[in-house]
């Protein structure tokens, strides 16, 4: 701890980190990956109403839905990250812990922001609901694959791996249009 490196301690116990620390290199490593997870999450969750609802609901309600349910799967989420990690070493979580887990995974609800402005413009098009439900799945699909390719080469992929990981990206996300069109549109 603090005692073998001569710096003060943060409130895990661990030596404080300077800016070229390991400990802060691991911090912004696993952020990244936090926020890149949340927005593959936020994006699947978008997706996933916007296929479930985009043909029943008018565009404000479609947006809302989508917004509000974001905002509480992201609460959910930080609140369970927190409870799980802190509580375990029998301590309550600091603002700051709080703030930082609350940063890291905002992009759940920011993932939803192009597909919901595509939404809203092919709305304003002239474009039917269901019509703008698509075009909001559509630029949902798009935004997997990015999430999909960014973590790929993250990772030090290449190649043919790479394609692998994007495509499976977009095959998750076509296949949500494709039940958002077969099931719920044919069979309602």
């Amino acid at each position: 701890g603090a005692a073998v490196t001569g710096k003060p301690a943060d409130s895990l116990g661990h030596p404080a980190a300077g800016p070229e620390s390991p400990a802060e290199v691991t911090w912004s490593a696993s952020a990244r990956q936090r926020r890149r997870a949340a927005g593959v999450y936020g994006t699947i969750i978008t997706a996933a109403i916007m296929a479930a609802a985009g043909s029943r609901l008018n565009t404000l309600e479609l947006e809302t839905s989508v917004l509000i349910t974001l905002l509480v799967y992201w609460v959910a989420e930080v609140y369970s990250h927190l409870l799980g990690g802190q509580l375990e070493g029998g301590h309550l979580p600091s603002l700051r812990q709080m703030r930082q887990e609350l940063t890291a995974t905002w992009t759940m609800v920011s993932a939803s922001f192009l597909p919901l402005i595509v939404l809203l413009m092919t709305r304003a098009a002239g474009t039917t609901a269901p019509t703008a439900a698509n075009a909001g799945l559509i630029s949902a699909v798009v935004l997997l694959v990015f999430y999909g390719w960014s973590a790929g080469r993250a990772a030090g992929l290449r190649g043919m791996r790479l394609l692998l990981v994007a495509s499976i990206a977009a095959v998750l996300g076509l296949l949500m249009i494709a039940l958002k069109n077969l099931v719920l549109v044919h069979m309602h």
